[in-house]
């Protein structure tokens, strides 16, 4: 019998984390493989099933694969029909950030040939469109520095606790744009601003009086009833669905009072309720 119970295929856009995701996830003991051939996939995992001593396997397939990528869904589709835990993390970010960040490491696109660095990245984005319309985990990089990738991919793949659903809570600024890795969206403008407040305006969501200014607002505690009595609802239908891992994004104008004291708090509930829950705060640091 196969001692191989979980797998996860590491992709996405050159610059997005993907060297960074290897890393931490060999740190929970996978083990991990980089830059294979998606024609040699399935070969690899009948090789590690076969192991006496490998039961978490990750695979970092890229855009040097080039032509290969096409066939790399219909091979995870097989292995699933095999009975493999197979599942993708996609790794992306937004166009300034990935160029700024291959200009940094003063390596060429692998699909740039003789254009421009976009020409390579637009490349890539097409040959992984249906890699990343089927992952089962997407992570946004743009504003996650190598910590708090960390932090989002050992929330996501750590050891399961029972198979119990885990989830990250992350506060947004919609001005500076609705993550796009996000499995909910919620809207917190409905509150009063504590930035019309001079007191309140230096401060952050993280500051007990902007969070008592929140919490004490009209409808904000039927708020968190009603948004963690859905989550209840969905989450019986997410673990039967094999999907452990569960991204909210609670927004608010600049990210920085009402969506971060929010988050806060609707963490708290989710934690009581058993659910190991990461919190980020995306947008707290910007002006």
């Amino acid at each position: 019998m196969s001692r191989l119970t979980e797998f996860v295929l590491v992709t996405g856009m050159t610059g997005a984390g993907r060297g960074t995701a290897a890393k931490v996830l060999e740190k929970l003991d996978y083990y991990v493989i980089d830059n294979i051939p998606p024609a040699l996939l399935e070969q690899a995992v009948t090789t590690v099933e076969a192991s006496d001593d490998i039961d978490r396997l990750a695979v970092v397939v890229d855009a040097r694969s080039r032509s290969f990528f096409g066939d790399l869904v219909d091979v995870l589709e097989r292995l699933r029909d095999r009975g493999a835990d197979a599942k993708i993390l996609y790794l992306e970010a937004a166009d300034e950030v990935l160029v700024r960040r291959q200009e940094a490491a003063r390596r060429p696109h692998p699909l740039s040939l003789e254009g421009r660095l976009m020409d390579g990245f637009d490349r890539e984005r097409e040959l992984l469109r249906r890699v990343r319309g089927r992952a089962d985990i997407v992570v946004d990089t743009s504003r996650l520095n190598t910590h708090q990738l960390g932090q989002r991919l050992r929330a996501a793949f750590e050891n399961p606790d029972g198979g119990r659903l885990r989830a990250s809570v992350m506060s947004f600024g919609f001005k500076y744009g609705i993550p796009i890795d996000a499995d909910m969206v919620a809207d917190m403008r409905f509150l009063p601003n504590p930035y019309w407040e001079p007191e309140l305006r230096p401060m952050s969501g993280l500051d007990d009086p902007v969070r008592e200014f929140v919490r004490r607002q009209p409808r904000a505690e039927e708020f968190l009833d009603q948004y963690e009595a859905l989550v209840a609802l969905l989450t019986d239908g997410y673990v039967r669905e094999d999907k452990h891992f569960l991204s909210i994004a609670i927004g608010c104008t600049g990210g920085r009072h009402r969506s971060v004291a929010m988050s806060e708090a609707f963490a708290e509930r989710l934690r009581a309720r058993g659910v190991k829950t990461l919190v980020v705060h995306r947008d707290l640091g910007r002006e």
